[in-house]
């Protein structure tokens, strides 16, 4: 059986195995009573009703449909329970209900929230197919192709088949069905929630087995589905079986607060209405009780808890253009705690929560928060995905693909690039530790790309990750990048709204970096990079000198360092070219030492068939030698030019940079990137990589750049190796 559980309709005090928290004590506004299951078992025991009338188990889920159909066709709720009711009859649910009652108690969750009608029958047959010797092809002759898909993406794999993997594949599929139909993670959702809801007659290490996978991946796919009615009431159920004495000590702290004659919160309500009745903006304004986990949370970060920490204000209005004036009186005739203001009406979260957060503060000192929003922002806020409907049904004008991300909300951004992912997770276990750490990533920042289009990413993310979100494994190539104009480290962190423009290389050998593990923050970019490195064993010395080439050759910026207008030169301009005396051989210059003719060089095989050329005193040819390495006979081909790496040091001045940009470009020279590290005891140190026409103008480009008032002196680079 799929759902084990217990009758929720009488809760009772909480123990350490018993995860139904009771609601915290506030006044509801038109609160549906909560189902009795056992009556609907008993109804279920009867038998399905006549053709021509709804059968009394599922009147409940009727009232709830046309509370937001009111123009449903509920034929098909009737076939769907009847086939239902019949495949599960002798079932029982291990409290001793009859099975039936879970599937209607999912059922109802989902009405509630607003689902449609294929959700809803979709929901009652959810187990069937699982449980009963109903088949995928009778539920699609039946009912259509949309129901067999949502029954089929919520069907358990069997643990005869796939032994321990059962359940991180089971989740693997769910996602990769919910990637084309977000409902199949809506009946999901209410299943767990029914399920956790009745979990009290399970033994408490199965408890805590299903809670820990509760918290740890269904409660982030709720936050990031928007479906914050089944995420909060999830927190809490997992709170009360994984923290038992918080859980119980937040109760008593719920309980004192409901039992105080004064009521700061009803207080300020009322006051609120004044002020926006006088303003005649017709509003609705309730107090928001927050659930368990908020007032635990909000206890810990403020110690003492005061009436007002106990609840929000909630003003409901029905223009967006409503949302700003309500904010306009509240700010202007109460006083407004501007720190706390955020505005996810003209940025939306990537959950689609839209919503302006406010507080305002009362003569006592305390602090009341407030949430304005729209009629049908609360809707979406509170459902989340399960109010956006039907995902088959024809787009409206203004849904579109963007590029990099899709417009259509029921397939957000977040979840493309999870799909993406584990396609290559190489295997169940490292899916499932994975996902878990992918959705622990609750926050998304935005960051745009020069021509406009724009990446989501999680908040912590570099320029790694977005190298390889925007072109997956050919972020191999990515040689460096931009973060708002100025050259920057690829383990950059990126911030929200930076605008991020990647350098890529052409060259065909080009690889990651090992070091680049270290800065990936998304699964994408280090899934690429791990599997590369697998497919490509290098020895210790092979990976310690491409490792010093990659950072000597990659354009580097120190924190706080500015980099002035800087052109990347084309890659695939000829450069100097070295012979090496090996048929096949690939050939790179070094970059730890960029030798150009006439330089006396030297080269080393590396792996791969490459080899790289150093000059001959370069410390990391010398590192080789004594490592043993044997030299490869090389020299200069017929090519004159070259790219070099230049290093000027000089004393800080204003104009220092715009006058060695001009004298470098006087002398017919390409600045393929540049670095100026922050003053030291007033010396700046530049460094840049030119490409030259010609290798032996040389020595007079660096005779102009020592020239310029307040150089003194201009060398090539020289990267020491470490040692081995």
């Amino acid at each position: 059986m799929s759902a084990e559980a217990t009758n929720p309709a009488t809760p009772g005090p909480v123990t350490p195995t018993v995860a139904v928290p009771a609601a915290p004590v506030a006044p509801r506004k038109r609160a549906r009573p909560r189902i009795d299951l056992r009556r609907l078992g008993r109804a279920a025991l009867l038998g399905p009703a006549s053709r021509d009338r709804l059968p009394d188990a599922i009147s409940h889920v009727a009232e709830a449909h046309r509370a937001h159909h009111p123009d449903a066709d509920l034929e098909p709720l009737r076939r769907a329970y009847v086939l239902a009711e019949s495949s599960h009859r002798g079932q029982m649910r291990k409290s001793g209900e009859p099975y039936i009652t879970h599937p209607l108690a999912v059922t109802l969750i989902l009405a509630e929230l607003g689902a449609e009608t294929t959700t809803l029958t979709a929901s009652l047959l959810h187990d069937t197919v699982e449980d009963t010797e109903v088949t995928l092809d009778q539920v699609r002759d039946e009912f259509g192709e949309e129901v067999r898909y949502l029954v089929d993406g919520v069907t358990k794999l069997e643990k005869v088949d796939y032994g321990a993997a059962a359940e991180p594949e089971t989740f693997r599929k769910m996602l990769v069905a919910t990637g084309s139909d977000v409902r199949v993670m809506s009946i999901k959702l209410a299943d767990r929630l029914h399920n956790m809801r009745t979990l009290g007659v399970m033994r408490p290490e199965k408890q805590a087995r299903i809670a820990k996978v509760t918290r740890d991946v269904l409660i982030p796919l709720a936050e990031r589905l928007g479906v914050q009615a089944l995420k909060t009431e999830l927190e809490d159920l997992v709170f009360a079986i994984l923290h038992p004495e918080e859980y119980r000590h937040t109760r008593e702290l719920i309980s004192e607060d409901a039992a105080r004659p004064d009521a700061p919160l009803a207080e300020i309500a009322d006051e609120v209405r004044g002020v926006l009745r006088e303003a005649d903006i017709q509003t609705e304004v309730l107090i928001r009780p927050r659930h368990f986990v908020s007032v635990h949370r909000v206890a810990r970060k403020r110690g003492r808890l005061r009436g007002a920490d106990f609840g929000r204000l909630l003003v409901l209005v029905n223009e967006d253009a409503d949302c700003y004036a309500v904010l306009g009186e509240l700010h202007t005739c109460m006083t407004p705690v501007v720190s706390e203001f955020k505005d996810f009406i003209a940025v939306p979260k990537f959950n689609l929560y839209q919503s302006l957060h406010t507080a305002v503060a009362r003569g006592d000192g305390q602090v009341v928060e407030v949430l304005i929003r729209t009629h049908q922002m609360h809707k979406v806020a509170e459902a989340g995905v399960v109010a956006l409907g039907n995902p088959y049904a024809p787009p409206a004008e203004e849904q579109a693909v963007s590029d990099g991300e899709r417009v259509d909300p029921t397939r957000p951004g977040w979840l493309s690039r999870l799909l993406d992912w584990q396609e290559a997770a190489p295997d169940p276990d490292t899916f499932w530790s994975t996902l878990r750490e992918d959705l622990a990533q609750d926050r998304e920042i935005t960051v745009f790309r020069p021509d406009g289009g724009a990446l989501g990413l999680p908040e912590g993310a570099s320029c790694v990750d977005a190298a390889y979100a925007q072109y997956g494994e050919d972020a191999h190539a990515c040689i460096g990048a931009r973060v708002n104009g100025r050259l920057a480290t690829l383990s950059t962190v990126l911030n929200d709204g930076d605008t991020v423009q990647l350098l890529m290389g052409q060259d065909p050998a080009s690889e990651p970096s090992r070091k680049w593990l270290e800065h990936a923050h998304t699964p994408a970019a280090r899934i690429a990079i791990q599997r590369w490195l697998a497919a490509h064993p290098v020895s210790e010395e092979d990976d310690t000198e491409l490792r010093d080439e990659a950072d000597a050759g990659s354009a580097r910026t120190a924190p706080g360092a500015s980099g002035g207008p800087v052109a990347a030169g084309s890659a695939s301009r000829p450069a100097a070219s070295a012979v090496v005396d090996l048929p096949g051989a690939t050939v790179r210059l070094a970059g730890c030492c960029t030798p150009v003719p006439p330089d006396e060089i030297t080269g080393f095989a590396v792996r791969g068939g490459v080899v790289t050329v150093h000059r001959v005193e370069c410390a990391g040819a010398t590192r080789m030698k004594d490592a043993g390495r044997p030299e490869m006979g090389v020299h200069w081909g017929d090519t004159t030019a070259c790219r070099v790496t230049l290093v000027a040091e000089s004393f800080g001045r204003p104009h220092l940079l715009a006058d060695l940009t001009e004298a470098i470009a006087q002398e017919g020279a390409e600045i393929v990137s540049a670095t100026v590290e922050p003053p030291s005891q007033q010396r700046v140190r530049h460094t840049y990589t030119l490409q030259l026409a010609d290798a032996a103008h040389l020595p007079a480009l660096m005779r102009a750049m020592r020239n310029v008032p307040g150089v003194f002196d201009v060398s090539r680079a020289q990267h020491h190796a470490p040692a081995i």
